[in-house]
């Protein structure tokens, strides 16, 4: 059994060339948000839901990006919105939020 529900990678790579990368599209704040709003929900922690940051996922293009283990399941996402429901479907319900899905 896993040490936790649901674990979360969101990518915070930083691109030195200047190029377009999860860190340029706000993947800081959402790491932190996701994180924050989770031990809100009473959800963080050993056996329910563990937010970390991730290097490079390797889908810039797509970006920005997380992916939720141990489903691994690929996310995009724009604003606080979709986390949200990232947060409430997902990791709460168990739900893919298919709209959000990569």
């Amino acid at each position: 059994m896993s040490f936790f529900e649901y674990h979360v990678f969101v990518c915070t790579n930083v691109r030195q060339d200047g190029s377009s990368c999860c860190a340029s599209l706000g993947a800081k704040k959402a790491r932190t948000y996701l994180k924050e709003r989770c031990k809100e929900l009473g959800i963080h922690g050993s056996g329910r839901v563990r937010i970390n940051n991730a290097g490079c996922l390797d889908r810039c293009a797509q970006g920005p990006v997380l992916v939720i283990y141990p489903e691994e399941t690929w996310y995009t996402y724009v604003d606080n919105d979709d986390l949200d429901e990232i947060i409430t479907r997902h990791l709460q319900q168990g739900q893919v939020v298919e709209r959000l899905k990569i």
